[in-house]
């Protein structure tokens, strides 16, 4: 029997649902009204946004939290480098994603066309691949490459363009089943290998990072430490990859870093490396280690084979899936006596929780702890750029996975896009967004989607009045000469009101919790505006502090 006669669009669609997407993001364009007719009766939600780089955040964040590609579709020209910005994200933080762009009809390419963008240049170094489907009857065949390329090695972003006029074609054509996602298998002698890795060490640093995770991942990864009672670290917005209360957890290794975890990694004389990349974050700007050397010994685990090896040298290289060697490390017999040398370490990440007091009458030490201590397990916590996050990381203690949704590229307006993703994805878990007036003034049009689909999201808006990173650079490099770092800001809590939502406005430590409370029994989108000293500036320094020692 022959194959229904369909329009691209519809194909598309089909092929999305066969590969189980059940949700997708977008900002609507002439250039893809086939693919909106294919996804009108094909069961996938389409969660209309309000800007691209929203759309494209929102995406990224999908893939984050289920290890499947999320799936933003854009229109062309302005939708596409609108979109750009998650794509970037998707890229360095190894997350599997699919960005579908609406393009030009083929017989104008090349006219310099309304909107036209030769995407393969312009997405060249920021996607695993890009590539224009010409074709109509080879869609399937595209969709199933795009779903590999994005999974497989180090997972990444994908784009299509997709000429409108193909879209609208029609062919009889098969839908294909998924192809499988490759899966390189770890041995008992590769196992074992690490372990007489380990066994050699005096001081060894275990530190899990990368794509791949899952729940059971990161109970693996808790039971192997405390087994062998190696102290465990994370790499940069990672740290729900173990229970923060575990006794063998020592900390991030990221921006804003504890200065005595630093140190540790510095002494430590073998690094067991879990899925990460051994990257600028991880490395403190590659100065913690010296990738021209001398460097620790160091063996590396990850699922491209291309990693390891690729800045700094390794001892021993594993490919293999990151959660499929946890799980068999998890079984593995103890490798050594590391007792006081891992117990030094969680006594220096216990005393890095004590907080260290900020000016003004709310303080944001203060709100994460009372968040670390009074939110479900299962909270999900997501963030974008900025001082605001480095409260984050020193004073919450991640409890689960997926817990924590945020870039390691460091993008600015991320955490509220993400935010939305989550509550989508999770409806009956709390979810807040950490964000500072800066940061969440670059994506906050999107209460407007949260409203439309019923996500719930929780923003805690830190509102010091100012671009805070760059401040603190600022302050360091040309002290007392400020420019350009200054941010006004709306009535953030007034703000969400009108957009539909609950707000409120919370002037010292005090107020904090009800406000907290009330928004979670609200049921709807809130966003709570704290209302920070202006010299609050990072968890350690204030503003005249900074300069300070920059005029010293």
């Amino acid at each position: 029997m022959g194959q229904e006669i369909r329009h691209g669009g519809r194909i598309l669609t089909d092929a999305l649902a066969a590969h189980g997407v059940s949700r997708v993001f977008s900002v609507p364009g002439e250039s893809f009204l086939a693919a909106l007719d294919g996804l009108y009766e094909s069961g996938i939600q389409n969660i209309v946004c309000r800007h691209e780089g929203g759309a494209a955040m929102m995406a990224d964040a999908m893939g984050k939290m289920t290890g499947r590609p999320g799936i933003a579709f854009v229109t062309r020209g302005p939708g596409a480098t609108n979109a750009s910005a998650g794509v970037h994200v998707a890229q360095q933080d190894s997350t599997p994603m699919i960005l579908f762009v609406g393009q030009i009809a083929r017989n104008h390419r090349d006219r310099g066309a309304f909107q036209e963008v030769d995407y393969r240049a312009m997405f060249g170094t920021v996607a695993k691949w890009v590539t224009e489907i010409d074709q109509v009857e080879r869609i399937p065949e595209y969709i199933n490459r795009a779903f590999h390329v994005a999974m497989s090695g180090r997972p990444g972003p994908v784009v299509l363009a997709l000429p409108e006029d193909m879209l609208s074609s029609t062919a009889e054509v098969p839908d294909l089943p998924p192809t499988a996602t490759p899966s390189a298998g770890v041995s008992d002698a590769q196992v074992q290998a690490l372990l007489d890795f380990l066994g050699k060490a005096k001081k060894p640093l275990v530190i899990a990072g990368g794509p791949g995770w899952s729940e059971q991942a990161a109970r693996d990864l808790r039971t192997f430490g405390e087994a062998q009672g190696v102290p465990v670290t994370v790499a940069f917005r990672r740290q729900d990859f173990i229970d923060n209360r575990s006794p063998v957890y020592a900390g991030d290794l990221g921006v804003g870093a504890n200065p005595k975890l630093l140190a540790r990694a510095r002494e430590a004389d073998a690094l067991l490396v879990l899925g990460s990349r051994i990257g600028d974050c991880v490395t403190q700007g590659y100065e913690l280690w010296d990738p021209a050397g001398p460097v620790p010994p160091i063996a590396h685990v990850h699922p491209d084979p291309d990693t390891p090896g690729s800045v700094y040298r390794c001892d021993l290289a594993v490919t293999a899936q990151t959660a499929d060697v946890v799980a068999k490390l998890a079984q593995a017999p103890k490798a050594g006596d590391w007792a006081d040398w891992t117990a030094a370490a969680r006594a220096d990440y216990e005393a890095w929780q004590t907080p260290k007091e900020t000016p003004g009458a709310v303080k944001l030490e203060q709100a994460l702890h009372w968040m670390s201590n009074n939110l479900p397990d299962d909270a999900m916590v997501t963030n974008g750029a900025g001082n605001y996050a480095a409260f984050l990381h020193r004073y919450y203690r991640f409890r689960s996975y997926p817990t924590q949704v945020a870039p390691t590229s460091g993008s600015m307006g991320y955490g509220f896009p993400a935010a939305v993703a989550a509550s989508l994805q999770y409806p009956d878990r709390v979810v807040i967004c950490m964000a500072g007036d800066g940061c969440f003034q670059m994506t906050l049009n999107e209460m407007s989607t949260a409203m439309q689909y019923g996500a719930k999201p929780i923003v805690v808006v830190a509102n010091n009045g100012k671009y805070g990173t760059i401040r603190m650079h600022q302050e360091k490099t040309y002290p007392g000469r400020v420019s350009g770092t200054e941010c006004h800001s709306p009535d953030f809590a007034a703000l969400a009101r009108a957009y539909g939502g609950f707000g409120v406005t919370v002037e010292s430590d005090a107020e904090f919790p009800a406000a907290l409370e009330a928004a979670i029994a609200s049921g709807t989108l809130a966003v709570i505006e704290l209302k920070l000293d202006p010299e609050m500036l990072t968890t350690g320094q204030t503003v005249s502090e900074v300069r300070a020692a920059a005029m010293a």
